[in-house]
């Protein structure tokens, strides 16, 4: 049978109060042994009984690992104080963070011409006078879009005339080479050479011999 629960509670009873403590004490050094070999932890434990006895045990110095104790403690203290400034001051971010987020809201229906009854005739001006500067920077800008576009514009009409100028040069060229092909080859017959001085040999030979010798009678006749 299994062991039954024994409630937590102080012992009355001198002699079972003594010869439990001698049990759990004994049991307990045997864990903190245990843990320090199997875990290979520092371990250090101190016990005193009702008496005022006192019973130890530590795999190092019991001072050296009293002294790491604290100076944990300490530095945990210091962590725990660096996190709570650390806190702090993101909360202070934050909240400075909303408030310009709110300046910025207002200043953005202020723009949009919204809430403007709770400013006073000198704001209002400031906003006129923003209003008016912002107008003019729009202006510039457009109107140098506007340039800008123009200007690609004439660029681009250039751009289409030459390339207008170019096709219409290639589609003459072919159809100039076109007519060449169509001609038909009797054209291009090979004509004989002349030459002036054989006509006129042969005219001297043709020529009758009266034409020298006797004159027309008809001219003298009509003279």
């Amino acid at each position: 049978m299994g062991r039954g629960k024994i409630e937590i509670k102080r012992i009355e009873n001198t002699t079972n109060r003594q010869v439990t403590f001698c049990k759990r004490r004994n049991g307990l050094l045997k864990k903190a042994y245990e843990l320090s070999v199997l875990c290979d932890a520092e371990v250090a434990l101190i016990v005193f009984s009702s008496r005022g006895r006192l019973y130890e045990y530590s795999n190092n110095s019991i001072k050296s690992t009293i002294e790491k104790y604290k100076k944990a403690c300490a530095d945990s203290s210091n962590t725990t104080s660096i996190t709570e400034a650390n806190s702090q001051y993101y909360q202070q971010e934050a909240a400075k963070l909303r408030q310009q987020i709110q300046i910025l809201q207002n200043a953005n229906r202020h723009l949009m011409g919204d809430s403007l009854s709770s400013l006073t005739v000198k704001e209002l001006k400031q906003l006129e006078n923003r209003l008016e500067r912002g107008i003019t920077r729009i202006r510039s800008k457009k109107h140098e879009l506007l340039f800008a576009e123009i200007e690609y514009m004439q660029k681009r009409e250039v751009e289409l005339q030459n390339d207008n100028m170019y096709l219409r040069a290639k589609i003459a060229e072919q159809d100039q080479t076109e007519q060449a092909t169509m001609l038909p080859n009797s054209e291009f017959t090979a004509i004989p050479s002349f030459d002036s001085r054989e006509y006129f040999q042969v005219q001297m030979l043709e020529a009758p011999p009266s034409q020298y010798s006797q004159p027309d009678q008809t001219a003298l006749h009509l003279s």
